[in-house]
């Protein structure tokens, strides 16, 4: 049986996958989070969305955003957390993601979004392992301010490539099934 020191020393040689830079923080429950900045294009207000036949329950649907139509997830659905009803807080942080090399826009509702934070390579930390039971992948590591600590998330691993051209695929056939209920 290892002991907490040996633990302690496995968990320093991880590596931090979360580089330095600018981090967009946001929040879901009692939770901070952040992705890098340069993943995001805009935060936008939560909207309604048009909902999707036959997708996964953390699908809201999709939007229409300067004529270009956006599938959204909600995050506290895909993290299992309990659904909450949107506030004037709520919005959509529209994300540029990398899936099989080609970059797909998607929007993620969270409950607030806080702030830009500047983290150095001395306020990160690896992601903690909780074994193999447990879906941790998008997280690339924790962030330590002086009065928080941040969750960092990979966004290109929010969702696994089938689930992103599945949705692609759904969005097409939503969006021909509206435009022929519209020239009908």
């Amino acid at each position: 049986m290892a002991t907490v020191s040996e633990v302690s020393k496995a968990a320093q040689t991880r590596p931090v996958l979360a580089k330095p830079g600018k981090f967009l923080t946001f929040k879901l429950d009692n939770e901070i989070y952040a992705t890098n900045i340069m993943k995001v294009r805009e935060i936008i207000g939560v909207q309604p969305a048009i909902r999707i036949p036959k997708t996964p329950s953390f699908v809201r649907g999709i939007i229409n955003m300067r004529d270009r139509t956006i599938p959204v997830v909600d995050l506290r659905m895909k993290f299992d957390m309990e659904h909450k009803e949107d506030s004037k807080h709520t919005c959509i942080i529209v994300l540029q993601v990398l899936s099989d090399e080609r970059i797909v826009t998607i929007g993620a509702v969270v409950d607030e979004v806080s702030d830009v934070l500047d983290l150095t390579q001395d306020e990160l930390q690896p992601a903690p392992q909780f074994g193999s039971a447990l879906d941790t992948h998008m997280i690339i590591g924790i962030g330590h301010t002086k009065d928080r600590v941040i969750m960092i998330l990979d966004v290109d691993k929010l969702l696994s490539s089938e689930e992103i051209f599945s949705l692609k695929d759904a969005t097409q056939q939503t969006l021909a099934q509206i435009r022929s209920q519209q020239q009908a």
